[in-house]
Protein backbone atom coordinates (compact mmCIF):
# COMPACT_ATOMS: atom_id res chain seq x y z
CA UNK A 1 0.00 0.00 0.00
CA UNK A 2 1.27 3.22 -1.04
CA UNK A 3 1.92 6.01 2.05
CA UNK A 4 0.13 9.32 2.02
CA UNK A 5 3.09 11.29 3.09
CA UNK A 6 5.42 10.23 -0.42
CA UNK A 7 1.97 10.87 -2.84
CA UNK A 8 1.64 14.27 -1.80
CA UNK A 9 5.64 15.11 -1.92
CA UNK A 10 5.96 13.54 -5.20
CA UNK A 11 2.49 15.38 -6.91
CA UNK A 12 3.66 18.58 -5.34
CA UNK A 13 7.21 18.48 -6.71
CA UNK A 14 5.52 17.58 -10.48
CA UNK A 15 2.65 19.56 -10.60
CA UNK A 16 2.05 21.44 -7.57
CA UNK A 17 3.30 24.86 -8.28
CA UNK A 18 1.70 24.62 -11.81
CA UNK A 19 -1.34 24.06 -10.57
CA UNK A 20 -1.82 27.25 -8.27
CA UNK A 21 -0.45 29.64 -10.74
CA UNK A 22 -3.59 28.51 -13.44
CA UNK A 23 -6.15 27.29 -11.16
CA UNK A 24 -9.26 29.93 -12.00
CA UNK A 25 -10.76 31.03 -9.25
CA UNK A 26 -14.51 30.83 -10.66
CA UNK A 27 -14.17 27.20 -11.46
CA UNK A 28 -15.53 26.06 -8.21
CA UNK A 29 -18.41 27.72 -7.65
CA UNK A 30 -19.64 27.93 -11.28
CA UNK A 31 -18.93 23.99 -10.79
CA UNK A 32 -20.92 24.02 -7.93
CA UNK A 33 -23.96 26.33 -9.35
CA UNK A 34 -24.03 23.47 -12.44
CA UNK A 35 -23.79 20.54 -10.80
CA UNK A 36 -27.04 21.78 -8.65
CA UNK A 37 -28.84 22.74 -11.20
CA UNK A 38 -27.45 20.16 -13.58
CA UNK A 39 -28.37 17.42 -11.70
CA UNK A 40 -31.81 18.77 -10.29
CA UNK A 41 -33.55 19.39 -14.02
CA UNK A 42 -32.21 16.31 -15.86
CA UNK A 43 -32.09 14.11 -13.27
CA UNK A 44 -33.93 14.58 -10.08
CA UNK A 45 -36.92 16.57 -11.52
CA UNK A 46 -37.72 13.16 -13.83
CA UNK A 47 -39.00 11.00 -10.46
CA UNK A 48 -41.13 13.86 -9.34
CA UNK A 49 -42.84 14.14 -12.94
CA UNK A 50 -43.04 10.37 -13.75
CA UNK A 51 -46.58 10.00 -11.99
CA UNK A 52 -47.87 12.86 -13.70
CA UNK A 53 -46.04 12.06 -17.67
CA UNK A 54 -47.82 8.23 -17.08
CA UNK A 55 -51.45 9.76 -15.88
CA UNK A 56 -51.25 12.15 -19.06
CA UNK A 57 -49.90 10.25 -21.60
CA UNK A 58 -50.93 6.51 -20.72
CA UNK A 59 -47.49 5.66 -21.09
CA UNK A 60 -47.27 2.75 -18.22
CA UNK A 61 -43.82 3.38 -15.77
CA UNK A 62 -41.77 0.79 -16.63
CA UNK A 63 -41.57 2.37 -20.29
CA UNK A 64 -41.57 6.01 -19.29
CA UNK A 65 -38.39 4.81 -16.83
CA UNK A 66 -37.12 3.01 -19.81
CA UNK A 67 -36.22 6.05 -21.65
CA UNK A 68 -34.88 7.41 -18.26
CA UNK A 69 -32.65 4.26 -17.95
CA UNK A 70 -31.36 4.73 -21.99
CA UNK A 71 -29.92 8.22 -20.59
CA UNK A 72 -28.26 6.18 -18.33
CA UNK A 73 -26.73 3.77 -20.47
CA UNK A 74 -25.84 6.64 -23.56
CA UNK A 75 -23.82 8.42 -20.48
CA UNK A 76 -21.57 5.77 -19.98
CA UNK A 77 -20.66 4.85 -23.63
CA UNK A 78 -20.32 8.81 -24.42
CA UNK A 79 -18.34 9.18 -21.07
CA UNK A 80 -15.08 7.56 -22.62
CA UNK A 81 -14.71 9.45 -25.85
CA UNK A 82 -15.75 12.87 -24.15
CA UNK A 83 -12.86 11.90 -21.68
CA UNK A 84 -10.81 11.72 -24.14
CA UNK A 85 -11.43 15.30 -24.98
CA UNK A 86 -11.22 16.59 -21.48
CA UNK A 87 -7.90 15.21 -21.26
CA UNK A 88 -6.66 16.64 -24.12
CA UNK A 89 -8.47 20.33 -24.65
CA UNK A 90 -10.03 20.99 -20.88
CA UNK A 91 -13.56 21.04 -19.75
CA UNK A 92 -14.39 24.54 -21.25
CA UNK A 93 -16.20 23.09 -24.83
CA UNK A 94 -17.01 20.13 -23.34
CA UNK A 95 -19.41 21.11 -20.77
CA UNK A 96 -20.57 24.22 -22.37
CA UNK A 97 -21.80 22.20 -25.47
CA UNK A 98 -23.28 19.73 -23.25
CA UNK A 99 -25.21 22.43 -21.05
CA UNK A 100 -26.64 23.47 -24.66
CA UNK A 101 -27.68 19.85 -25.24
CA UNK A 102 -29.18 19.52 -22.13
CA UNK A 103 -31.47 22.35 -22.71
CA UNK A 104 -32.35 21.02 -25.70
CA UNK A 105 -33.04 17.49 -24.28
CA UNK A 106 -34.95 18.07 -21.85
CA UNK A 107 -37.17 20.65 -24.22
CA UNK A 108 -37.46 17.68 -26.58
CA UNK A 109 -38.76 15.61 -23.64
CA UNK A 110 -41.26 18.44 -22.83
CA UNK A 111 -43.15 18.58 -26.34
CA UNK A 112 -42.47 15.02 -27.42
CA UNK A 113 -45.63 14.31 -28.65
CA UNK A 114 -44.90 10.34 -28.99
CA UNK A 115 -42.89 8.08 -27.25
CA UNK A 116 -40.14 7.59 -29.90
CA UNK A 117 -39.53 11.16 -29.51
CA UNK A 118 -39.71 11.01 -25.82
CA UNK A 119 -36.78 8.28 -25.98
CA UNK A 120 -35.17 10.71 -28.22
CA UNK A 121 -35.19 12.77 -26.20
CA UNK A 122 -33.62 11.43 -23.03
CA UNK A 123 -30.94 9.72 -25.46
CA UNK A 124 -30.03 13.51 -26.34
CA UNK A 125 -30.15 13.73 -22.59
CA UNK A 126 -27.98 11.10 -21.61
CA UNK A 127 -25.02 12.56 -23.94
CA UNK A 128 -25.87 15.32 -22.22
CA UNK A 129 -25.65 13.88 -18.44
CA UNK A 130 -22.30 12.33 -20.14
CA UNK A 131 -20.79 15.87 -20.80
CA UNK A 132 -21.75 17.85 -17.76
CA UNK A 133 -22.49 15.87 -14.71
CA UNK A 134 -19.64 14.76 -12.20
CA UNK A 135 -17.09 13.06 -14.54
CA UNK A 136 -16.29 16.31 -16.61
CA UNK A 137 -16.42 18.36 -13.26
CA UNK A 138 -14.03 16.00 -11.67
CA UNK A 139 -11.72 15.79 -14.66
CA UNK A 140 -11.68 19.22 -14.35
CA UNK A 141 -10.48 20.16 -10.69
CA UNK A 142 -8.55 17.40 -10.81
CA UNK A 143 -6.55 18.57 -13.13
CA UNK A 144 -6.49 22.54 -12.22
CA UNK A 145 -6.30 21.45 -8.72
CA UNK A 146 -3.26 18.94 -8.47
CA UNK A 147 -2.70 18.02 -4.87
CA UNK A 148 -5.72 19.88 -3.37
CA UNK A 149 -8.17 17.80 -5.79
CA UNK A 150 -9.63 16.04 -2.70
CA UNK A 151 -10.94 19.31 -0.64
CA UNK A 152 -12.21 20.83 -4.23
CA UNK A 153 -13.99 17.14 -5.35
CA UNK A 154 -15.78 17.33 -1.90
CA UNK A 155 -17.00 20.43 -2.17
CA UNK A 156 -18.56 19.95 -5.47
CA UNK A 157 -19.80 16.50 -4.15
CA UNK A 158 -21.51 18.57 -1.28
CA UNK A 159 -22.91 20.32 -3.43
CA UNK A 160 -24.42 18.41 -5.88
CA UNK A 161 -26.06 16.33 -3.13
CA UNK A 162 -27.92 19.59 -2.74
CA UNK A 163 -29.38 19.29 -5.92
CA UNK A 164 -32.29 16.65 -5.02
CA UNK A 165 -32.72 19.14 -1.93
CA UNK A 166 -33.57 22.21 -4.16
CA UNK A 167 -35.25 20.62 -7.07
CA UNK A 168 -37.36 18.17 -5.88
CA UNK A 169 -39.70 20.22 -3.81
CA UNK A 170 -39.05 23.19 -6.65
CA UNK A 171 -40.49 20.28 -9.09
CA UNK A 172 -43.41 19.47 -7.22
CA UNK A 173 -44.20 22.70 -6.36
CA UNK A 174 -44.15 24.15 -10.16
CA UNK A 175 -46.08 20.88 -11.24
CA UNK A 176 -48.71 21.48 -9.13
CA UNK A 177 -49.85 24.91 -11.11
CA UNK A 178 -48.23 23.52 -14.61
CA UNK A 179 -48.25 20.82 -17.27
CA UNK A 180 -45.49 18.18 -16.80
CA UNK A 181 -44.61 19.74 -19.67
CA UNK A 182 -44.67 23.02 -19.20
CA UNK A 183 -43.14 22.11 -15.89
CA UNK A 184 -39.86 20.82 -17.63
CA UNK A 185 -40.29 23.93 -19.97
CA UNK A 186 -39.51 26.27 -16.99
CA UNK A 187 -36.96 23.53 -15.80
CA UNK A 188 -34.83 23.76 -19.18
CA UNK A 189 -34.88 27.78 -18.82
CA UNK A 190 -33.50 27.84 -15.74
CA UNK A 191 -30.78 25.22 -16.84
CA UNK A 192 -29.95 27.35 -19.74
CA UNK A 193 -30.01 30.43 -17.31
CA UNK A 194 -27.50 28.53 -14.89
CA UNK A 195 -25.39 26.46 -16.63
CA UNK A 196 -24.27 27.53 -20.56
CA UNK A 197 -22.72 30.66 -19.73
CA UNK A 198 -21.35 29.26 -15.81
CA UNK A 199 -19.27 26.90 -18.68
CA UNK A 200 -18.82 29.11 -20.85
CA UNK A 201 -17.07 31.73 -18.69
CA UNK A 202 -15.52 30.35 -15.71
CA UNK A 203 -14.17 27.60 -17.55
CA UNK A 204 -11.44 29.56 -19.67
CA UNK A 205 -7.99 29.35 -18.33
CA UNK A 206 -5.58 27.53 -19.37
CA UNK A 207 -5.75 23.65 -19.42
CA UNK A 208 -2.58 22.69 -17.76
CA UNK A 209 -0.37 20.01 -19.58
CA UNK A 210 -0.60 16.25 -18.15
CA UNK A 211 1.71 15.45 -16.05
CA UNK A 212 4.48 13.68 -17.45
CA UNK A 213 4.33 9.52 -16.33
CA UNK A 214 6.50 6.62 -17.59
CA UNK A 215 5.24 5.20 -20.69
CA UNK A 216 4.00 2.24 -19.15
CA UNK A 217 1.82 3.72 -17.06
CA UNK A 218 0.34 6.13 -19.63
CA UNK A 219 -3.61 5.67 -20.09
CA UNK A 220 -3.44 6.57 -23.84
CA UNK A 221 -1.30 3.52 -24.38
CA UNK A 222 -4.32 1.05 -23.18
CA UNK A 223 -1.54 -0.66 -20.77
CA UNK A 224 -3.46 0.66 -17.42
CA UNK A 225 -7.02 -0.07 -18.43
CA UNK A 226 -6.57 -3.46 -19.79
CA UNK A 227 -4.40 -4.32 -16.55
CA UNK A 228 -5.40 -6.77 -13.84
CA UNK A 229 -5.33 -3.69 -10.81
CA UNK A 230 -8.18 -1.55 -13.02
CA UNK A 231 -9.94 -4.51 -14.16
CA UNK A 232 -10.63 -5.69 -10.98
CA UNK A 233 -11.22 -2.22 -9.71
CA UNK A 234 -13.71 -1.49 -11.71
CA UNK A 235 -15.61 -4.80 -10.88
CA UNK A 236 -15.59 -3.97 -7.37
CA UNK A 237 -17.28 -0.58 -8.37
CA UNK A 238 -19.54 -2.40 -10.24
CA UNK A 239 -20.92 -4.70 -7.87
CA UNK A 240 -20.55 -1.40 -5.42
CA UNK A 241 -22.91 0.61 -7.26
CA UNK A 242 -25.64 -1.65 -8.15
CA UNK A 243 -26.00 -2.23 -4.73
CA UNK A 244 -25.86 1.10 -3.71
CA UNK A 245 -28.31 2.18 -6.43
CA UNK A 246 -30.68 -0.85 -5.52
CA UNK A 247 -30.97 0.26 -2.18
CA UNK A 248 -31.61 4.16 -2.80
CA UNK A 249 -34.63 2.57 -4.86
CA UNK A 250 -35.65 -0.19 -2.69
CA UNK A 251 -35.40 1.20 0.97
CA UNK A 252 -38.82 2.80 0.94
CA UNK A 253 -40.49 -0.42 -0.09
CA UNK A 254 -38.38 -2.22 2.64
CA UNK A 255 -39.65 0.26 5.09
CA UNK A 256 -43.34 -0.23 4.32
CA UNK A 257 -42.59 -3.86 4.83
CA UNK A 258 -41.18 -3.37 7.89
CA UNK A 259 -44.64 -1.38 8.77
CA UNK A 260 -43.72 1.94 8.33
CA UNK A 261 -45.75 4.48 7.23
CA UNK A 262 -45.44 6.05 3.68
CA UNK A 263 -44.14 9.34 5.70
CA UNK A 264 -41.54 7.49 7.85
CA UNK A 265 -40.59 5.83 4.52
CA UNK A 266 -40.20 8.36 2.79
CA UNK A 267 -38.33 10.67 5.72
CA UNK A 268 -35.87 7.50 6.06
CA UNK A 269 -34.78 8.02 2.40
CA UNK A 270 -34.42 11.97 2.74
CA UNK A 271 -32.28 11.31 6.02
CA UNK A 272 -30.19 9.07 3.57
CA UNK A 273 -29.56 11.86 1.31
CA UNK A 274 -28.42 13.96 4.38
CA UNK A 275 -26.19 11.04 5.40
CA UNK A 276 -24.50 11.01 2.14
CA UNK A 277 -23.69 14.77 2.31
CA UNK A 278 -22.18 14.20 5.85
CA UNK A 279 -20.35 11.40 4.51
CA UNK A 280 -19.00 13.55 1.78
CA UNK A 281 -18.08 15.64 4.04
CA UNK A 282 -15.65 13.03 6.34
CA UNK A 283 -14.02 11.66 3.32
CA UNK A 284 -11.01 14.27 3.19
CA UNK A 285 -10.18 13.58 6.62
CA UNK A 286 -10.03 9.49 5.79
CA UNK A 287 -8.68 10.48 2.77
CA UNK A 288 -5.43 11.93 4.63
CA UNK A 289 -5.15 9.03 7.44
CA UNK A 290 -5.56 6.02 5.27
CA UNK A 291 -4.40 4.46 2.47
CA UNK A 292 -5.94 3.46 -1.00
CA UNK A 293 -6.25 0.41 -0.99
CA UNK A 294 -6.83 0.35 2.80
CA UNK A 295 -9.40 3.40 2.21
CA UNK A 296 -11.27 1.36 -1.15
CA UNK A 297 -11.97 -1.82 1.15
CA UNK A 298 -12.85 0.06 4.02
CA UNK A 299 -15.55 1.78 2.03
CA UNK A 300 -16.80 -0.61 0.30
CA UNK A 301 -16.80 -2.80 3.23
CA UNK A 302 -18.89 -0.27 4.87
CA UNK A 303 -20.96 0.28 2.05
CA UNK A 304 -22.04 -3.67 2.29
CA UNK A 305 -22.84 -3.53 6.25
CA UNK A 306 -24.99 -0.88 6.07
CA UNK A 307 -27.05 -2.47 2.90
CA UNK A 308 -27.16 -6.24 4.91
CA UNK A 309 -28.02 -4.24 7.95
CA UNK A 310 -31.41 -2.95 6.94
CA UNK A 311 -32.44 -6.42 5.71
CA UNK A 312 -31.30 -8.37 9.36
CA UNK A 313 -32.92 -5.87 11.44
CA UNK A 314 -36.98 -5.95 11.58
CA UNK A 315 -37.55 -3.16 13.62
CA UNK A 316 -38.70 -0.71 15.17
CA UNK A 317 -38.73 2.27 12.51
CA UNK A 318 -36.12 4.55 14.18
CA UNK A 319 -33.31 2.24 14.23
CA UNK A 320 -34.33 1.66 10.39
CA UNK A 321 -34.12 5.30 10.11
CA UNK A 322 -30.72 5.63 11.22
CA UNK A 323 -29.63 2.56 9.40
CA UNK A 324 -30.76 4.71 6.33
CA UNK A 325 -28.72 7.77 7.40
CA UNK A 326 -25.95 5.29 8.10
CA UNK A 327 -26.23 3.61 4.40
CA UNK A 328 -26.16 7.36 3.12
CA UNK A 329 -22.92 8.33 4.70
CA UNK A 330 -21.74 5.21 2.78
CA UNK A 331 -22.80 5.99 -0.14
CA UNK A 332 -21.63 9.44 0.06
CA UNK A 333 -18.13 8.47 0.40
CA UNK A 334 -17.99 6.14 -2.52
CA UNK A 335 -18.50 8.57 -4.60
CA UNK A 336 -15.31 10.51 -3.42
CA UNK A 337 -13.50 7.40 -3.50
CA UNK A 338 -14.48 6.60 -7.25
CA UNK A 339 -13.95 10.30 -7.98
CA UNK A 340 -10.27 10.07 -7.02
CA UNK A 341 -9.51 6.39 -7.61
CA UNK A 342 -7.61 7.06 -11.00
CA UNK A 343 -5.54 9.91 -9.70
CA UNK A 344 -4.58 7.63 -6.71
CA UNK A 345 -3.25 5.11 -8.14
CA UNK A 346 -1.99 6.10 -12.21
CA UNK A 347 -1.72 9.76 -11.96
CA UNK A 348 -3.46 12.72 -13.84
CA UNK A 349 -2.12 12.29 -17.39
CA UNK A 350 -5.54 10.10 -18.80
CA UNK A 351 -7.43 10.79 -15.93
CA UNK A 352 -10.30 11.85 -18.06
CA UNK A 353 -10.44 9.09 -20.37
CA UNK A 354 -9.21 6.17 -17.40
CA UNK A 355 -12.27 8.25 -15.26
CA UNK A 356 -14.71 7.48 -17.74
CA UNK A 357 -13.38 3.64 -18.29
CA UNK A 358 -13.55 3.01 -14.29
CA UNK A 359 -17.05 4.53 -13.97
CA UNK A 360 -18.89 2.95 -17.52
CA UNK A 361 -19.36 -0.55 -15.96
CA UNK A 362 -21.18 0.94 -12.79
CA UNK A 363 -23.29 3.89 -14.56
CA UNK A 364 -24.76 0.87 -16.69
CA UNK A 365 -25.22 -1.17 -13.34
CA UNK A 366 -26.86 1.94 -12.04
CA UNK A 367 -29.18 2.27 -14.78
CA UNK A 368 -30.05 -1.62 -14.36
CA UNK A 369 -30.66 -1.65 -10.87
CA UNK A 370 -34.23 -0.45 -10.27
CA UNK A 371 -35.70 -2.60 -12.73
CA UNK A 372 -33.26 -5.76 -11.50
CA UNK A 373 -33.58 -4.81 -7.81
CA UNK A 374 -37.55 -5.14 -8.24
CA UNK A 375 -37.20 -8.49 -10.08
CA UNK A 376 -34.75 -9.80 -7.33
CA UNK A 377 -37.12 -8.61 -4.25
CA UNK A 378 -39.80 -9.95 -6.32
CA UNK A 379 -38.39 -13.63 -6.42
CA UNK A 380 -36.70 -13.84 -3.52
CA UNK A 381 -40.29 -12.67 -1.55
CA UNK A 382 -39.25 -9.25 -0.38
CA UNK A 383 -36.78 -6.23 -0.31
CA UNK A 384 -35.32 -7.97 3.12
CA UNK A 385 -34.04 -10.88 1.44
CA UNK A 386 -32.77 -8.23 -1.41
CA UNK A 387 -30.61 -6.09 0.88
CA UNK A 388 -28.99 -9.12 2.66
CA UNK A 389 -28.17 -10.37 -1.12
CA UNK A 390 -27.37 -6.73 -1.91
CA UNK A 391 -24.53 -6.57 1.54
CA UNK A 392 -23.17 -9.87 -0.04
CA UNK A 393 -22.84 -8.43 -3.57
CA UNK A 394 -20.48 -5.61 -1.71
CA UNK A 395 -18.60 -8.24 0.30
CA UNK A 396 -17.68 -9.51 -2.97
CA UNK A 397 -16.64 -5.85 -4.10
CA UNK A 398 -13.95 -5.53 -1.00
CA UNK A 399 -12.68 -8.29 -1.90
CA UNK A 400 -12.02 -8.02 -5.94
CA UNK A 401 -11.03 -4.21 -4.35
CA UNK A 402 -8.46 -5.37 -1.95
CA UNK A 403 -6.90 -8.14 -4.83
CA UNK A 404 -6.14 -4.44 -7.30
CA UNK A 405 -3.40 -3.76 -5.79
CA UNK A 406 -0.54 -1.67 -8.01
CA UNK A 407 2.60 -1.90 -7.88
CA UNK A 408 4.86 -0.48 -5.30
CA UNK A 409 7.57 1.06 -7.62
CA UNK A 410 7.21 4.54 -9.31
CA UNK A 411 10.26 4.98 -11.37
CA UNK A 412 11.23 8.28 -12.53
CA UNK A 413 10.66 11.22 -10.56
CA UNK A 414 6.83 12.73 -11.87
CA UNK A 415 4.20 9.73 -11.58
CA UNK A 416 1.96 12.52 -10.12
CA UNK A 417 0.31 9.53 -7.83
CA UNK A 418 -2.08 11.10 -5.21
Amino acid sequence: MLSNVPKARTDGAATGTHHHRSRPRAVLPALCATQITGWGVVYYAFPVLLPRITADTGWSTGTATAAFSLALLISAAVGIPVGRVLDRHGPRAVMTSGSVLATVAVLMVASAPSLPLFFAGWALGGAAMAATFYQPAFAAVTRWWGPDRVRALTVITLAGGLASTLFAPLTAALVTHLSWRSTYAVLAVILAAVTIPAHALALRATWPPAPVVPARQNGRNGSVARSRPFVLLATAFTLSGFAVYAVVIGIVPLMTERGASPTAAAWALGLGGAGQTLGRALYSTLAGRTGVTTRTVTLIAAGGATTGAPGLVPGPVPPLILLAVAAGMARGNLTLLQATAVAARWGTGSYGRLSALLAAPATVAAALAPWAGASLAAALGGHAALFVLLAGASAAAALLAAAAVTSRRRPGPAPAVR
